[in-house]
């Protein structure tokens, strides 16, 4: 599993001009789910984006989680997180979960995280054409992977 953390201010993800899911401060994941991954690698990526420390304490440090300010999360699907661009100028899918993997696992990251904060998160549509908005805080934005787990 890839994601990207944003560290935002607001974010919002709209389908068909409706708005799906809209956030205050927080964060903005965008996930992406490869072939290979599993309930290990949920369970990983969801106690990192929860202790990860990236918001300012009363010093003006990155000392606290999203946890410490009580903040949100909007969780989007982003299978073009998995492209790989080695050969040529087009990337491939071929590393990306087919939707009977993915939408387990999506889901699953969804309702970990939620259970983590004690409140829901705001997810998009997996598979739709969606329109994602964010007021990026910083910017902090965060790359992780459970194939580098070191």
């Amino acid at each position: 599993m890839r994601i990207v953390i944003q560290r935002v201010s607001q974010a919002c993800v709209t389908i068909n001009k409706q708005v799906k899911s809209s956030i205050g401060a927080g964060y903005l994941v965008l996930l992406g789910i490869g072939k290979d991954d599993t309930e290990e690698d949920v369970n990983w990526l969801v106690k990192k984006v929860i202790a990860l420390r990236v918001f300012d304490d009363e010093m003006g440090v990155m000392n606290r989680s999203i946890m410490d300010v009580d903040g949100e999360i909007l969780v989007v699907s982003q299978f073009t997180l998995m492209g790989s661009h080695k050969k040529g100028n087009r990337p491939s899918w071929i590393h990306a979960a087919p939707h009977e993997i993915s939408i387990p696992l999506y889901n699953r990251f969804c309702a970990a995280l939620s259970d983590a904060l004690s409140k829901p998160v705001g997810t998009g549509e997996f598979g739709a054409d969606m329109k994602v908005e964010l007021l990026n805080d910083g910017p902090v934005t965060i790359c992780m992977d459970t194939k580098n787990k070191e």
